[in-house]
């Protein structure tokens, strides 16, 4: 089978060197000149365990490919996926649509034969319908069907979610279609995964209403943690004792300064004001945006309180700034909020993270980056773990003690433990722990 995916960014680019994996030919296009040159010369744009390995191999074994434009392989393609980026627009919280629009309307004007429209990139319910009546309009003679296929792709451990995954969701009109996107994840019928097939809307919601969840978990284990604080209890262990009911279940109860990243800020967003316009309101989902909003602002005031009440002309080591580990995404990262609210109160910020100072370095001012997290902390008078990264979690702590003006670690991820940090001679504090 031949494909084309638009779009070389995260979930173009994993998708594309994914299904170049199950044995499909795959060209990859991005109307970025400067990509594309990148990833011929075997360059990948972003941070992703194993991808830059899949990328090179697929491209050798003649699979993947890349180019700036799909008219050269859109007569040959059985299906064409759309996952170009939907960031929010600017004064709401609607998803943008206009790239999803223009590519819709660049795949009609090149259809010779029938083909399968997919749309890959996270958009919000009714938009397979717009991409349908811009297609007909742009090429009345077009034959194709539209699908809807959401991506459900963790950062850090995409390819893993794309080749052993929960379930697929396909979101279809026709049988014709349905058997394209069937061939295409034949390799995982093999290991039995769960093909969920309905409507285009029903996909489409999907997509938000898992996310939302997700969400929504999070924000409630922090909004628990912050009562455990109160009266004396250990979030870990409520956490633990939840989801250990199959009904709840473990993942996402983990408390924290607040979810951010590529997804669910977005997503919630475009959710809620949906369902607004539909008239029928999502008042959780809603304050659970606002909750949320609220915490990632509220975890400076936790380290200035930690370094006594006032960290002006005290240089603060923050470890970790990209909004989860084993990526260097900084979209709605924790660390937006954190560092300039500090450095607002006077501190100087010294900076280290695996894989996110590049990118943190074009959102962040004034920071001074370290070689390595022990470098960061060298004549500090507080640290600040805002990234669970690995090499975090295991840190020599007399080191740490020796480096930092004043033992003051503040555990904004909950690596340690507040007995052993307290033994250990530092004034510790994490989240929803006494």
């Amino acid at each position: 089978m031949k494909i084309i995916v638009l779009g070389a960014g995260y979930v173009g680019l994993v998708s594309a060197a994914c299904f170049a994996e199950f044995g499909v030919h795959v060209v990859c296009v991005d109307q970025s000149e400067e990509k594309i040159a990148a990833l011929l010369r075997g360059e990948i744009p972003i941070f992703e365990p194993g991808l830059d390995d899949l990328v090179k191999r697929n491209v050798q074994n003649g699979n993947l490919s890349f180019s700036t434009s799909m008219v050269p392989a859109i007569k040959e393609a059985d299906a064409v996926f759309i996952a170009v980026g939907t960031p929010t627009r600017r004064g709401g919280g609607h998803a943008d649509l206009s790239y999803v629009y223009a590519a819709a309307k660049e795949i009609a004007q090149n259809l010779s034969r029938y083909t399968v429209v997919v749309t890959k990139s996270t958009v919000p319910v009714g938009t397979g319908r717009e991409i349908m009546r811009l297609m007909r309009e742009a090429n009345p003679k077009a034959e194709f069907d539209v699908c809807s296929n959401p991506e459900f792709l963790r950062e850090g451990s995409a390819i893993g979610d794309f080749m052993r995954p929960d379930r697929v969701v396909i979101g279809c009109e026709s049988e014709r279609a349905a058997a394209v996107m069937r061939a295409l994840y034949r390799p995982l019928y093999l290991i039995e995964t769960p093909m969920v097939v309905a409507n285009l809307e029903t996909a489409e919601l999907t997509k938000y209403a898992a996310n939302a969840f997700l969400a929504t978990k999070i924000t409630f284990i922090n909004e628990i943690a912050d009562l455990c604080e109160k009266v004396g209890a250990d979030v870990q262990t409520v956490s633990k004792g939840m989801g250990l009911d199959g009904r709840i279940g473990r993942k996402f109860l983990h408390a924290g300064p607040g979810y951010g990243g590529s997804c669910f800020p977005k997503d919630t967003l475009a959710l809620a004001s949906t369902a607004q316009d539909k008239g029928a309101p999502m008042r959780l989902v809603e304050t659970v945006i606002d909750v949320n909003d609220r915490r990632k602002k509220s975890m400076a005031a936790r380290v200035i309180e930690a370094c006594g009440g006032s960290v002006a002309g005290k240089t603060i080591a923050v470890l970790g700034v990209t909004f989860k580990p084993n990526t260097d995404d900084m979209r709605d990262s924790v660390s937006l909020d954190v560092i300039p609210a500090l450095q607002k109160a006077g501190a100087t910020i010294r900076a280290y993270d695996p894989e996110g100072a590049k990118e943190a370095a074009k959102l962040l001012n004034d920071v001074v980056w370290g070689k390595g997290a022990y470098d960061a902390m060298r004549g500090a008078d507080a640290a600040v773990i805002l990234t669970e990264w690995n090499e975090f979690r295991a840190l020599d702590l007399e080191e740490v003690k020796a480096l930092l003006k004043t033992p003051v670690l503040v555990d904004l991820r909950n690596i340690y433990k507040p007995e052993e940090m307290r033994a250990a001679g530092f004034t510790y504090s994490s989240i929803g722990r006494r």
